[in-house]
């Protein structure tokens, strides 16, 4: 703290000269110009002028201020002075001193330079040199790593992460158990001649808790835990990021034992190219990661651990043996970690006595650690704000409708013709749902508008998959074309409703052909990420087939979707005008229309 103080401190003191050096030159600037301005408006007498006066023997007095151009002359028997302009100097000096030597009699003053004007014009001209100086020396102090890459002593509070705090990651933790023994212990492995792991990648979504874990590693092994972004790397400069590479390795080798933890490693460590500007800097600061990777000497116990979401994008080098030894991935948790993620999170959170976690657990198949954070944080908010002593079920079914679908709008004003468009579209997607086996069974149909969209459709997500067949696929996409059938169908018309529903439906149908080999036209093959070239090596014209593969596929849901509308329609029908009479309708008042 006392060293960021001194550099704060400086950093004033610089800006401050600086502000000096400006004023100090914009005070003698405004002097030039007015000078400037005062002789221009006083020039009453022009230099041929004055030069046939002074060969006659008119003038008695010249007085000059040195290096102006500027001088007043007297002349004889008149009392008012006047002001000209001397083009040059040095001539107009040598024929004054001409006439006095002739026996002219001229009393020449010469006035010394006002001191602050000379200062301030050796400033102005200065200072844009300065100015830039100053600006790349405080740049330059700013990009380095200063306290960026923060050491974490286990004294600290926000190292106090253990695995007990890691729900939901049972296996995971088990594997990463003997980091910490090695950590605490390193000498029971280099007695047995076993290498010490330099690093352990860890991948997965965003929010699964690979930071968290990072941190319970260190927090058990009860050793300091230096943390930065890959994003602080990447700098416009050249060679900045490989300096605050070798700074953050440095700093660990002073503190070892200690875990590095890099997050979002994928924005220095991604595949290297031969291009120039901001690649060639990524491609320097790669370069000095794997060269500190290798530089690590038995006697220093450095763990390194990176997280990414994008596995896909590191550079083969930095996954090799030797270096990040060990990938591990961090899924989203299944059932029994989401119920221990939720009573983590509920601990100091007032919760009442009927609400029940498991049954959270059940519906929130898919989500994340920090979701399922998130919304018990939602539920404490909305609980605070109805006047709730407690936060009941109806608080956190809110909030995980506010998390996944958006804000409520009750206040929307809606006209009754977009009211019945979205009461048909959302009725098209629950009762086509209804008659799709592998689609899971409806929760809630809304025509209440949430975020951005005007009614939605919320599906029960009481089933972790980890797999997704090709027929499952299929019927989503009849599913999510539902909406958009039913418009047509009903009102035989179609709106802009449907965007969201069209660009998920493209991709899906789009990974069922370039990514999973679903198309029985192209083929078991991965055309996902291929260059154009790459691509032709299939065949002539292959990307017009995929295009022709993606439209036939969407093509036929959507007739799928039209075909169970118009064999059900009466359900169609019965569904819209209870969404328009109730706005909402739950699932026991859904599954009732369809047993009448």
């Amino acid at each position: 703290m006392k060293d960021n103080k001194k550099d704060n401190k400086k950093s004033l003191i610089g800006i401050i000269i600086l502000l000096i050096i400006l004023l100090c030159s914009i005070i003698g600037t405004a002097i030039m110009l007015k000078q400037k301005n005062n002789s221009e408006e006083k020039k009453d007498l022009a230099y041929t002028e004055l030069i046939k006066e002074i060969a006659e023997g008119k003038i008695e007095k010249i007085e000059m201020t040195v290096g102006s151009t500027s001088v007043k002359v007297k002349e004889k028997d008149v009392e008012k002075e006047k002001s000209a302009i001397v083009p040059n100097i040095e001539a107009f000096m040598g024929l004054v001193q001409q006439k006095v030597a002739e026996g002219n009699n001229i009393e020449l003053i010469q006035k010394p330079v006002n001191p602050l004007l000379k200062i301030s014009s050796v400033l102005f001209t200065l200072f844009p040199t300065l100015v830039m100086i100053g600006l790349f020396v405080m740049i330059f102090k700013m990009q380095g790593l200063g306290d960026k890459g923060k050491v974490y002593e286990e004294t600290e509070r926000k190292t106090k992460v253990r695995f007990d705090d890691v729900a939901g990651l049972d296996e995971e933790k088990e594997e990463l158990i003997e980091i910490v023994d090695f950590l605490k212990r390193p000498e029971k492995f280099t007695k047995m001649g076993a290498k010490i792991p330099k690093g352990v990648l860890l991948y997965g979504k965003p929010g699964t808790g690979k930071t968290l874990i990072a941190k319970a590693i260190a927090g058990e092994a009860n050793v300091p835990f230096i943390s930065i972004s890959g994003s602080e790397f990447i700098e416009m400069f050249a060679g900045l990021g490989a300096s605050r590479v070798r700074k953050l390795f440095d700093r660990a080798r002073k503190v070892a034992p200690c875990i590095v933890f890099i997050d979002e490693i994928d924005a220095i460590g991604s595949r290297r190219s031969s291009n120039n500007g901001a690649e060639s800097e990524n491609n320097q600061t790669l370069n000095q990661l794997l060269v500190e990777m290798d530089g690590f000497s038995s006697e220093e116990t450095i763990i390194v651990l990176a997280a990414t979401n994008r596995p896909e994008m590191l550079d083969s080098a930095l996954l090799r043996p030797g270096r990040f030894d060990r990938q591990i991935t961090i899924p989203a948790p299944d059932i029994k970690g989401r119920l221990e993620i939720l009573k983590i999170h509920a601990k100091d959170k007032k919760i009442a006595d009927d609400v029940n976690l498991e049954s959270i657990a059940e519906d929130t198949a898919g989500f994340t650690g920090a979701e399922l954070a998130n919304i018990l944080n939602e539920g404490a908010i909305i609980a605070t704000i109805n006047k709730h002593d407690e936060i009941e079920n109806g608080d956190i079914e809110e909030a995980v409708k506010k998390v996944t679908v958006g804000l409520e709008k009750k206040a929307r004003v809606i006209s009754d013709k977009d009211k019945k468009l979205t009461a048909y579209h959302e009725a098209g997607h629950a009762v086509v749902s209804r008659y799709l086996p592998t689609q899971a069974n409806i929760k809630e149909v809304s025509i209440i508008p949430r975020g951005v969209a005007g009614g939605y459709t919320m599906y029960k997500s009481d089933e972790d998959k980890y797999y997704i067949s090709k027929t499952e696929m299929q019927e989503k996409l009849i599913a999510l074309l539902g909406g958009r059938a039913a418009e047509k169908l009903v009102l035989d018309d179609i709106s802009t409703g449907a965007s969201n529903d069209i660009e998920v439906a493209t991709k899906i149908a789009r990974d069922m052909v370039t990514k999973y080999g679903m198309s029985d036209e192209l083929g078991p093959i991965d055309f996902q990420g291929k260059e154009p070239y790459e691509i032709q090596l299939f065949g002539e014209n292959i990307g017009d087939k995929i295009g022709q593969e993606v439209k036939n596929i969407i093509d036929i849901a959507y007739m799928d979707a039209q075909r169970l509308l118009m064999e059900h329609r009466d359900k169609l029908d019965a569904i819209a005008n209870t969404l328009l009479e109730k706005e909402k309708i739950n699932e026991v008042e859904f599954n009732q229309i369809f047993e009448r």
